[in-house]
């Protein structure tokens, strides 16, 4: 999964940080979110409140570490998809 993550990013079919993953979702352009498994509680609730409301779908699967080394960054709890050939392989790598 964190390969694809990769790939997505030098695609430029990612954006990264909770924010930016919002603002992405609220405009239609966010496909899939990818949420730590050790983000904050306060994190994780609007995540997935906004995630509900704007009908997108959420992978909370990945430590910060193994999303952040996917990305070549630092401390990265969200990420957010932006194709939907992307999302759709990493939803069929998460049923594996």
């Amino acid at each position: 999964m964190t390969s694809t993550i990769g790939l997505a990013l030098r695609a430029k079919k990612v954006c990264v940080g909770t924010d930016i993953t919002i603002k992405n979702a609220r405009n239609g352009k966010v496909v899939l979110i990818i949420l730590a498994i050790n983000a904050s509680h306060t994190t994780k609730k609007m995540v997935y409140d906004k995630a509900k409301f704007y009908n997108v779908e959420v992978i909370e699967e990945l430590h910060s570490t193994q999303i952040s080394n996917a990305l070549g960054k630092e401390d990265i709890k969200v990420i957010g998809i932006t194709d939907r050939g992307f999302s759709q392989l990493l939803m069929d790598q998460r049923r594996k």
